[in-house]
């Protein structure tokens, strides 16, 4: 069973996130557990993913806002090979907020290049934290599927998202071409 990595963005999920139910509702699913969520330095954060990587290799990545900036500059490194693939939900504006407060500087610029794994993002048409426009143009280059959350704002508690079932659903669509070809190449 593959194991699934659950990466918050900046200050973690709070209590009743679908990410955080995400946890304790699946065995195979673990906090990537930052040491400083309110002080995001991409170096350190990068770090952490990549020594959770090298413990679960093949792993699903299922991030949220700062994670999926998180998940996108990881790909340009050699730990990128253990991923299965990543669902980027609500992905932040890592440039505007970096602008906006310096704190998030190392998390830009936002990487303009293909992923090289199996990817998904979900973005909402009001999303504050990043145009939806900008996330199509990124899920693009990043040659990830996009899922189009019609207006479901942050895609957060705060917008109706405790509970999130079709996240599962988005994630196991990535897992399951990966357990056909092993399937096959056994046979």
């Amino acid at each position: 069973m593959m194991t699934t990595l659950i990466i918050p963005g900046y200050r973690g999920s709070e209590k009743g996130h679908w990410q955080r139910q995400w946890l304790a509702e699946d065995e195979t699913a673990r906090l990537v557990e930052q040491d400083d969520w309110e002080n995001p330095v991409l170096s350190q954060w990068l770090h952490v993913l990549e020594a959770t990587l090298a413990e679960t290799p093949g792993a699903i990545l299922v991030a949220h806002s700062l994670g999926c900036v998180l998940v996108s500059h990881l790909a340009s490194r050699p730990s990128a090979a253990h991923v299965a693939g990543a669902l980027l939900v609500a992905p932040a504006d890592a440039e505007r907020m970096a602008v906006q407060d310096p704190k998030f500087r190392s998390f830009a610029p936002l990487p303009r290049h293909n992923l090289g794994f199996p990817s998904i993002v979900a973005a909402s048409r009001d999303d504050p934290y990043m145009s939806f426009n900008k996330a199509q143009a990124l899920a693009e280059v990043w040659g990830s599927g996009f899922v189009d959350m019609q207006f479901a704002g942050h895609i957060n508690i705060e917008s109706g998202f405790g509970s999130w079932p079709e996240a599962h659903i988005l994630a196991d669509s990535m897992r399951r071409p990966q357990e056909a070809f092993r399937t096959q190449r056994a046979a």
